[in-house]
Formats: structure tokens, C-alpha cells, sequence
């Protein structure tokens, strides 16, 4: 008999006490603190005087404490309403502030003054989740925010990447994440050996899409999970020599230090592909990685909007194309529909014509959602991203793509990341800049040199106006370039 996502939920809970579910800096937690810490939550939110259909806001951190909170919350049904801890308390506070929630639950630290005046001002409840306990928060312990009347709505609203602006709020069923994340099998009750299969390392915000994507399956299944706080090279490359994991995958922002760690070959034998989606993977990145290890990477295609992946490469696909298809992501899903149009018109284009990409996801209905992906569409079905329509340079009358720039100036080697942003300018509208990270231990390259360098590819119009050189290109939660950060590095001084 299939069950509700609820009741996988609540069953996940009921796991043999001792039985290994989480490991977090090194220390495994059991199902049976995580049931511990998942009854107090549910305690707490009896406590507070929060009504049973009461949304509930959550402000997860990657710790055991966030996934044992995320079942008890779905077990019992819960509308959760997910802000990301990694921004200013003013920012947060004011988000806090427009959802006016009558529950907020979050790590000790994501409780600072400013937080605090608003959920005091606006009558919301707190519950600390820190370590493998949870509380109440000292002078918000019980919630006057109304709730009693508003109806259920079994939904994870979680957020996106940011990488464009502010993070927005995305719903995403119960229904849905049991059907197209959990699956079939394991609604209808299967059962999942542990000790024999390999586990799962998760490294994405539990509050996106790919964090949920990751999370609540392996957790529904019983997977044991290595839980890291973000993306570590190290901790990643300790975890495939220990847990020999037949697949696995890293941000695309980190495959340059991966090759420049120069890790032994020898200590990635257990891998038969790597995946790769989230950001655009460098070419150049890719072939250099397959050429060293031998391990295909199979990119992927995805957003928040489609409710998750809607394309990737396969094994198969890779062993009967080789490199014919050398950096796609691969075919639509079966369900899913994939089409590139015209970006006026909105005629539908024919294969190897680039356009504005349309996608039909089943996960979210049955009409086209308009894209800001440049592709095409090969003969053979197989999509090609190149590049992001909504991010052009409008430099006088010319229209200046930053992937162009981006792509040539990582050809360069001194270069390990790069990201164009457009920098206003009173002449002709907008200018490229360019914020460059370089490899470590080369010397640093001058502009004059990088100019030189786009020159013999690009056109005149393309070539950087202003330049930047950092350390490390900031990035979102998600692992994506963050351009409104860099975006501000151009800006001028206060």
C-alpha cells in the first residue's frame, strides 16, 4: 500500500534507536537522537500556542539537529517556509518581518537583537534547534500571530539560488516531492539496506531545491549521510577514499581545485561518472578532468522553477556517444519537454538553431515555462546551454554576451574563474567588467595581458572595461557565482 510523504516521514523517525543516521564532523548521530530532537520540536510547537495548520518558518543549517527538525515538521504535515542562514541579521530580520510568521525556528545564532524586536513586535514564537536539543527562545515562547483559521498547505516553500538578486520563494508540494523525489519504490514501502549501500554526502543549503532534492530521499530511504556545513575539497576527497562511492559530483566552481589539488588517481578508482549541474561547467575544466581521471562527468540541467532537474547526460548516452556530445546535458527526461523558440516571435526554432529555451515540467504543470537560458537543440535531442539571454551587455548598439568573455578569458593560464558583470557607463550605457581569481603559485597577470589575450578570439566591443582581481569570486549559498557581489565590486567609492 503506498504511503503519504507524511507517514514516510514519521516512519523515518521510528528507526532502531541505535542505528547510524548522520555524520557530522567526524561523530555519527543515531535515529534515536534524531527522534529525540524531532519529539522536542514537536513538543515545543504544542508549547507555543501555534495552531496545527500554522506555517512555520525555518532557517535550516546544515547540521543533524535541521534534518531530525525537516521530518518532524513534514511528518506532521507542516507548511515550511525556508530563509537561508548565511545573510545579514538586518536582511533576515526583515524577511522574518514580511512573513510574519507564528513560528520561527532556527540555530541559537539566527536569533540576534534584530531578529528578535521583530518576532517580539510581531508576536511570533522561537525555538532554538543547537546541537541534538532544541528550546524555547527566552521572551518569544509563546506565538499571538493568528493561524487557527488558515487552511493547511502541505508545501515547502524554499528558495532560490540568488544568483541574479535576492533569493525568491519558490512552493513546492508534498505531492510532489513523493513523486518525483522519493519515487514509486520507496512510497510503496521498499526496503533499503544501509549497511550495504553507500552513503550519501550532502553538501547543499537544506533550504533549495537541490538540498531538498538530496536530503529528504536519503533520508526517507534510511541512507546514512555525511552531512558537511558547505562544499570542502577535503572533506569531499576524504569521503570518496573512505566510503568508495560508485558516483558522486562537486559545484562546478570547485572543479578547478580539484585539478590543481592534483588528487592521486588511484583515490578516485571507485568512481564510474562524476555529475555536474547547478552552474555551467568550463569546457576546458571538463575535458582536463576526464583526460586525468578517465571518469566521465555527466552534466545535468535544472532550476527551481522546474521543481528540479528536467535533463542530464547519462552512462549510456556517454558510452554510445562518446565525445560527439561532449558538453550537453543530455536529454529531456521522459515527461519532461524541451523546446527552443525565437526570442521575439516565440516561434519554436529547428535543431541547431540557438534561441530562448521553453520547458514543459510535469512537476509543476503542463504548460511552457520561458527560460533566460540561451540554447539549442541538436538533431539527436540533445540540449546545449550557451549562455543566459537576460544577462547581456547592452554596450552602445551592441549586445555583449558575458559566457563569450567568461569562456575566452578561462582559456587563459593564469585564470581559474572568472565572471563578467555589466558596469554602467554614462557613454554608451554599459561596459563589461571582469573579476578574475587565478590559480595559485602562477603569476598574476596584468590587463594589458588579458586584453592581449581576448583580442586574438573576440571582437573590440567585448573586451573589458574594468578589472578586478580577487582572491576567490563570491558565491551563493548555492555554489553559484553571486553577481550582484560582484556586481558591487564595481561600484564606485562611497
Amino acid at each position: 500500500m503506498k504511503k503519504t510523504l507524511e507517514q514516510l516521514c514519521a516512519a523515518a523517525l521510528l528507526r532502531a534507536a541505535e542505528q547510524p543516521a548522520v555524520m557530522f564532523e567526524e561523530e555519527w548521530t543515531s535515529w534515536g537522537q534524531m527522534r529525540q530532537v524531532a519529539d522536542s520540536v514537536r513538543q515545543l510547537l504544542r508549547e507555543s500556542g501555534a495552531a496545527d495548520t500554522a506555517a512555520v518558518t525555518f532557517v535550516p543549517r546544515n547540521r543533524p539537529s535541521a534534518l531530525a527538525t525537516l521530518l518532524a515538521l513534514m511528518a506532521q504535515g507542516r507548511h515550511i517556509r525556508m530563509l537561508y542562514p548565511f545573510q545579514s541579521a538586518s536582511s533576515l530580520a526583515r524577511q522574518i518581518e514580511q512573513q510574519k510568521p507564528p513560528v520561527v525556528i532556527a540555530a541559537a545564532r539566527d536569533f540576534p537583537p534584530e531578529v528578535m524586536a521583530v518576532m517580539r513586535d510581531q508576536g511570533s514564537a522561537g525555538i532554538v534547534i543547537d546541537e541534538m536539543g532544541a528550546r524555547l527562545v527566552e521572551g518569544c515562547e509563546r506565538s499571538t500571530v493568528p493561524g487557527a483559521a488558515v487552511p493547511v498547505r502541505q508545501q515547502i516553500d524554499i528558495l532560490t539560488s540568488g544568483t541574479t538578486g535576492t533569493p525568491k520563494s519558490f512552493p513546492v508540494s508534498y505531492a510532489m516531492i513523493a513523486q518525483f523525489m522519493v519515487g514509486e519504490k520507496w512510497l510503496s514501502g521498499a526496503a533499503y539496506d544501509s549497511d550495504n549501500e553507500p552513503a550519501a554526502l550532502l553538501y547543499f543549503p537544506i533550504g533549495n531545491i537541490t538540498g531538498i532534492h538530496t536530503t529528504v530521499p536519503a533520508l526517507i530511504k534510511g541512507q546514512r549521510i555525511v552531512l558537511l556545513d558547505r562544499f570542502s575539497l577535503e572533506r569531499w576527497h576524504e569521503f570518496i577514499v573512505r566510503f568508495r562511492p560508485p558516483t558522486s559530483g562537486i559545484p562546478p566552481t570547485a572543479m578547478g581545485q580539484l585539478l590543481d589539488a592534483n588528487i592521486p588517481r588511484q583515490d578516485l578508482s571507485s568512481l564510474k561518472s562524476m555529475g555536474s549541474g547547478a552552474a555551467p561547467l568550463d569546457p576546458a575544466l571538463h575535458k582536463a578532468f576526464e583526460q586525468r581521471y578517465g571518469i566521465p562527468i555527466l552534466l545535468s540541467y535544472g532550476a527551481t522553477e522546474f521543481g528540479g532537474p528536467v535533463s542530464a547526460m547519462t552512462i549510456e548516452s556517454h558510452q554510445c556517444w562518446g565525445d560527439e556530445k561532449f558538453g550537453s546535458v543530455g536529454r529531456a527526461f521522459p515527461g519532461f519537454q524541451l523546446r527552443v523558440v525565437d526570442p521575439d516571435s516565440g516561434e519554436p526554432l529547428t535543431a541547431g538553431q540557438e534561441g530562448v529555451l521553453e520547458v514543459v515540467s510535469p512537476r509543476i504543470g503542463s504548460d511552457w515555462i520561458r527560460t533566460s537560458d540561451i540554447a539549442l537543440i541538436d538533431s539527436d535531442g540533445f540540449l546545449y546551454l550557451k549562455g543566459r539571454a537576460d544577462g547581456a551587455i547592452m554596450r552602445g548598439g551592441f549586445k555583449v554576451l558575458p559566457e563569450t568573455i567568461e569562456r575566452a578569458l578561462l582559456l587563459h593560464p593564469s585564470v581559474a574563474a572568472v565572471s563578467v558583470v555589466a558596469v554602467a557607463d554614462e557613454r554608451v550605457k554599459e561596459v563589461p567588467g571582469a573579476a578574475i581569481q587565478c590559480r595559485p603559485g602562477v603569476e598574476l597577470p596584468d590587463e594589458k595581458t588579458l586584453e592581449a589575450h581576448l583580442r586574438e578570439s573576440l571582437l573590440a566591443t567585448h573586451i573589458p572595461v574594468h578589472w578586478r582581481f580577487v582572491d576567490s569570486l563570491p558565491k551563493t549559498p548555492s555554489f553559484k557565482i553571486d553577481r550582484p557581489a560582484v556586481e558591487r565590486l564595481f561600484l564606485p567609492p562611497q
